[in-house]
């Protein structure tokens, strides 16, 4: 079996963080591991408290990853201290890393900034050098590039500037209202549309973080980059699609969808 990390925080109302990336990861066919960089008191309508871990203990767990079940891929999330990204860093060069998909989480669904202009920084000097691919929104598109993004030809500058800054692929992510949930994939000075049908399903907690794993997945099992996306598109469209309904703000998807065996049945009554 083919094995991911996610290097991410926890979210502890399931939908997000590490338990999206976990659950994307046992469903698109690989092992799971993780690296927790912070534990968050959160849930369907917000989060309310963050814990992060401290560099060292970060350190302590990716060592554990890689000396034992070494990964053949990385998801990296939500890293929001610099000490914990060079951390990260230096441990993915240790170990010689490969297939790094690097979901830039610094703005949130609702425009809230998640990280420091400090941590920001150590993330473009740091881990972006590293990445096989960049994940980012449309907000961290505009963070990252300094431009304003409005329509997709505003899509496709900005995808090649960053691009050619960091030397890696970048999937820049068209849902935040922009165009009908199509994402754009820039690699070596070509780029290629990925049209996906925007599902009409309020409950999206956790979709940055389940397309990134779904592309980490796929990476993992030798599929190409465009091949991975495509897949992780296609699959995140049916967890959408499954329509669940859980909780009292922006719910989860449903993870599991396409996993239906003996012991997914409910008890009959």
């Amino acid at each position: 079996m083919r094995t991911a990390v996610t290097i991410a925080g926890s979210d502890s109302s399931g939908g997000a963080g590490i338990q999206a990336d976990i659950k994307t990861m046992m469903a698109n066919g690989v092992y799971a591991m993780s690296a927790i960089t912070a534990l968050t008191a959160q849930n369907t309508t917000g989060v309310t408290s963050i814990l992060n871990a401290t560099p060292e203990f970060l350190g302590q767990e990716l060592d554990a990853i890689f000396t034992d079940i070494y990964p053949d891929a990385v998801k990296i999330g939500m890293v929001s201290e610099s000490g914990l990204i060079r951390t990260i860093a230096a441990k993915l060069r240790q170990y010689e890393a490969k297939n790094i998909v690097v979901d830039p989480v610094m703005v949130a669904t609702s425009g809230a900034r998640l990280i420091s202009e400090e941590a920001v920084e150590t993330l473009k000097k740091e881990l972006f050098p590293l990445a096989c691919v960049l994940t980012p929104n449309i907000p961290e598109t505009e963070v990252l590039t300094g431009m304003e993004v409005k329509t997709t030809e505003d899509m496709i500058e900005a995808a090649k500037r960053i691009s050619e800054e960091y030397h890696c692929a970048v999937l820049c992510k068209g849902g935040h209202q922009l165009n009908d949930a199509n994402d754009l994939l820039y690699a070596d000075g070509t780029y290629r549309w990925f049209n996906g049908k925007r599902i009409s399903n309020p409950n999206t907690h956790g979709t940055g973080c389940t397309l990134s794993s779904a592309i980490a997945s796929n990476l993992a099992k030798g599929f190409s980059l465009e091949e991975s996306v495509e897949r992780a598109k296609n699959y995140i469209s049916g967890a959408l699609a499954a329509m669940l309904d859980l909780g009292k703000g922006s719910g989860p998807m449903d993870h599991g969808f396409a996993i239906d065996n003996a012991y997914t049945k409910e008890a009959e009554v």
